[in-house]
């Protein structure tokens, strides 16, 4: 068999966004799960659009999530670089020759007026808008006249008429297209650079690409590149279009939407987990068999069939990945946690009043419940507020009359308390449950919101603990 290689083929006109990092996870998982090679290559000739560090950071958070190209621009295999078309002009240029010599291309002069003027009589018409191919029957000697005379030009492909370009897509099977719904489209533009359409078939060819997974916006791609393989006498590669990525409200995700972090490098600033992030991706679109969720990277490469791609579109919900990004948390050391936390502390707060035990202390009382890393900065903030503000429902708890003399009672424990022990607050709850005469809810609600301002949260006694002792009674004042 023909060893499998699969490429991930970005524009730097953007950074690392969710839909093209699944594109690249499922090549990178069909290539490893096979035996294969992951090529990451640049599609960079939109040049007006490409921004400045944008193949760095395509690189660098593809390296984040675990995706690492066997090849790519800084890790070239010498038969097939360069691997950004830029740079392969050179290369393009050798086939537009070979497609203008054998008569299945030609140059079109049409000015960009004419062709939008054309466009729109079409749409008036009712007629779905495609070139009219007024260029397609000129003259060798008018169309060299032209080139003599500077008039810029593109290069059409002649579209093959009454012909069928159908093939076997891997994950929505037999897909056809009729020659007359397409126009003659442009090979290469009139500043020399040449399209998608026309550079993809080329690269891929000569790449030695055997499979192409990318988006299902691409499906009206491939007739086009068919047209070119067909020409050139190559064997094109087997495509798979993976279906959208929707939102929670089953619409496609748009760049516009705020309600959910769009680029992969967001969520390595917030603190999620890459291994997470990789597992959760991995089901966007693919699923295995049975009811597991919870897989590692080597798990993924060993299970991954394209045959369970899926043919619906795929929901990004953010609940399952900040559950799953927990549940990867949990299995961390508490020293990776606290190497997690730290940075978004250090940032947030001045910690110089407090000790290095007592920080991970504070982080340790909060690992089962982190969603992200960035998440410890507003769970933490009770422990450096001087005073507490409670929200609605917390403020009318605290209107009940026992309230205050609950208070009371546990104030006047602590006050007793040399240094504030787990053990020794434990204690001192449970003797202003006797004292006071409550219990329950109104024995623990009333000391938790009066002492951190909060109505839920970790360990009771841990939280005073870290509050201090000085900082609990300057609360508790408050409700006498």
């Amino acid at each position: 068999m023909t060893k499998v290689r699969v490429r991930y083929a970005p524009s730097p006109t953007g950074h690392l966004h969710i839909g093209g990092a699944r594109t690249a996870l499922f090549n990178y998982l069909f290539a490893k799960h096979h035996g294969g090679d992951f090529i990451f290559r640049l599609e960079d000739t939109d040049i007006d659009r490409n921004i400045e560090g944008g193949e760095k950071s395509q690189l660098e958070n593809l390296e984040w999530l675990g995706i690492i190209p066997d090849e790519s621009p800084i890790a070239p295999n010498e038969k097939y670089a360069p691997y950004r078309q830029m740079e392969r002009l050179d290369i393009y240029n050798k086939y537009i020759n070979i497609l203008l010599e054998k008569g299945y291309a030609y140059k079109c002069y049409c000015t960009p007026e004419e062709l939008e003027k054309e466009h729109e009589r079409q749409t008036a018409s009712g007629i779905a808008p495609m070139y009219n191919r007024k260029c397609r029957t000129i003259s060798a000697d008018e169309s060299n006249e032209k080139e003599k005379a500077n008039i810029p030009y593109t290069i059409r492909i002649k579209v093959p008429e009454a012909k069928t370009y159908a093939f076997k897509d891997m994950i929505r099977g037999d897909v056809s297209f009729a020659s007359e719904d397409i126009g003659d489209w442009v090979l290469v533009k009139a500043n020399g650079i040449p399209t998608y359409n026309y550079a993809v078939v080329i690269d891929d060819y000569l790449m030695d690409i055997t499979h192409v997974f990318r988006g299902e916006e691409h499906i009206s791609n491939t007739p086009k590149q068919l047209m070119i393989y067909e020409m050139l006498g190559w064997q094109a590669p087997t495509y798979g279009h993976m279906t959208l990525i929707v939102n929670e409200e089953r619409k496609k995700l748009s760049k516009r939407d705020e309600s959910i972090m769009q680029f992969v490098s967001q969520y390595k600033e917030q603190g999620y987990l890459a291994p997470a992030v990789f597992n959760f991706m991995s089901l966007l679109g693919w699923s295995p068999e049975g009811e597991e969720e919870i897989f590692t990277k080597e798990e993924l490469i060993a299970l991954f069939d394209e045959k369970r791609l899926s043919k619906s579109p795929s929901m990004f919900d953010k609940n399952k990945l900040t559950w799953l990004n927990n549940l990867y948390i949990k299995n961390l050391s508490l020293s990776e946690v606290i190497s997690l936390c730290m940075p978004y502390l250090e940032t947030s707060y001045d910690l110089s009043s407090v000790s290095k035990q007592w920080i991970e202390d504070l982080i340790e009382i909060y690992r089962e419940q982190l969603l992200y890393g960035a998440e410890i900065v507003d769970l933490v903030q009770m422990f450096f507020n001087e005073d507490v503000m409670l929200n609605d429902e917390a403020t009318t708890f605290m209107a009940d009359e026992s309230i205050p003399n609950t208070l009371q009672v546990f104030k006047e424990k602590i006050t007793l308390l040399d240094n504030l022990t787990k053990e020794d607050v434990k204690a001192a709850i449970k003797a202003t449950q006797k004292e006071a005469g409550v219990k329950g809810k109104m024995l623990f609600m009333p000391i938790r919101i009066a002492t951190t301002g909060c109505m839920h949260g970790p360990d009771l006694a841990s939280s005073i603990v870290l509050v201090g002792k000085d900082k609990v009674l300057q609360r508790l004042l408050k409700w006498q």
